[in-house]
């Protein structure tokens, strides 16, 4: 087995069992988080950003990885969002937390990961027209990043947004119950 691979599985258990720790493996937390009723679920995800934002920074400057920023192509970017949105509002799972939830033995998810097989044949057979479809439309062929758009560069914006997230974090523990 190839290093990256091995690499690959034990980052990939080590956020499984994050994400089961943190909770978002548990239906009640995420329905409560869909209904803004239950917050944990939004501390968890803004904490992974906070650390996913900072890790990628260290991992870049220290030549270890790259970014690999896509041109914005808006109407596949709504299209999957609103088909995300969906599938998570219907099942109250998303992939990852449907993951946890499995490996915690929750039964339930397996609907949502059938779902998502289901789904993602469907969506390998229409990609050939999907895509003519999309490619059709007007392309922006710009690859935007958070920085560019607030005119600062990334350590300065990843400061500022990283005050921003603690300060969404701090309020929500004034609105749990």
């Amino acid at each position: 087995m190839k290093s990256g691979t091995v690499k690959a599985i034990i980052f990939g258990l080590l956020f499984g069992f994050l994400l089961q720790k943190g909770g978002v493996g548990k239906l009640h937390l995420l329905i409560g988080a869909l209904l803004l009723e239950d917050f944990t679920v939004l501390r968890v995800m803004l904490s992974a950003i906070l650390v996913g934002m900072f890790g990628a920074m260290v991992l870049t400057r220290l030549g270890w990885a790259e970014y690999s920023i896509k041109p914005t192509r808006w109407r596949a970017n709504i299209g999957g969002g609103l088909v995300f949105g969906a599938g998570f509002a219907f099942s109250g799972y998303c992939p990852g937390t449907g993951a946890a939830a499995i490996g915690q033995g929750n039964g339930d998810a397996w609907f949502m990961a059938i779902g998502m097989v289901v789904g993602s044949y469907i969506y390998a057979l229409a990609s050939r027209q999907l895509e003519t479809h999309l490619k059709a439309a007007p392309a922006d062929s710009r690859r935007i990043r958070l920085p560019d758009v607030f005119r600062l560069g990334p350590l300065p914006f990843a400061v500022l947004f990283a005050a921003a997230l603690v300060g969404v974090l701090l309020l929500l523990d004034r609105f749990t119950v």
